[in-house]
């Protein structure tokens, strides 16, 4: 074991207990995918799943991820969203890419969170992944936005496509960290759709509870 190990010994990136080795303890990997959490009322998208529901721990990493950096953890949340892609949607895509942040959030940040899962997930399902959209405008965070209409009119007109010749006709996973309300999904997949894509199915890592 090397020094660093010594010192800063690994832990689950979902309940912090220590580990000997990896990213997830045995008993979260069993229990806290139960299952796919699959998603079909979202405009634009043909179908949705995420393994976890965001609340308890999994929010707890997921915040940790994106907001103190913690990219390492993207390892350990690409072989659950890559699993409940291969379960749920399949694995009949043409091209993987994601929801990207405005240039300013990738300079706050230092990295693109979604980009970062959905290529460790692309590689896992052995798919080709493009960066097929680009944010032009930056906006507030949709979890500061309460109502669907509201989170809608924030993002409408922020995303642009780019070289959609290369994925003209083309079924499109797209990947982003949470799925609330559906309105940046919608959002990327109408411009997709609109530059020519056939068709979009979308992945998140984790997804709020559906209201009933």
């Amino acid at each position: 074991m090397g020094l660093a190990e010594l010192l800063f010994p690994p832990r689950c990136i979902f309940c912090r207990e220590f580990l000997s080795a990896g990213s997830v303890c045995p008993r979260c990997a069993q229990s806290l995918p139960a299952r796919g959490l699959v998603r079909r009322r979202h405009e634009f998208i043909d179908s949705a799943a995420s393994p976890f529901v965001y609340d308890g721990p999994v929010r707890a990493a997921i915040l940790r991820y994106k907001f103190r950096g913690r990219r390492a953890y993207a390892e350990g949340f690409a072989p659950f969203l890559a699993r409940c892609v291969e379960e749920e949607l399949g694995r009949d895509f043409d091209v993987v890419t994601w929801a990207p942040i405005s240039a300013r959030r990738l300079r706050e940040r230092g990295f693109d969170q979604s980009e970062l899962i959905a290529r460790l997930t692309a590689e896992k399902l052995d798919l080709p992944i493009e960066r097929l959209l680009r944010k032009t405008r930056d906006t507030k965070p949709n979890s500061s936005i309460s109502g669907a209409a509201r989170r809608r009119a924030n993002v409408s007109g922020a995303y642009t496509a780019v070289d959609t010749a290369r994925f003209r006709g083309a079924k499109v996973l797209l990947i982003d960290d949470i799925l609330t309300t559906g309105a940046t999904l919608s959002e990327c997949a109408r411009v997709l759709l609109t530059a020519g894509a056939g068709s979009v199915c979308a992945a998140t890592l984790a997804a709020a509870p559906e209201r009933r």
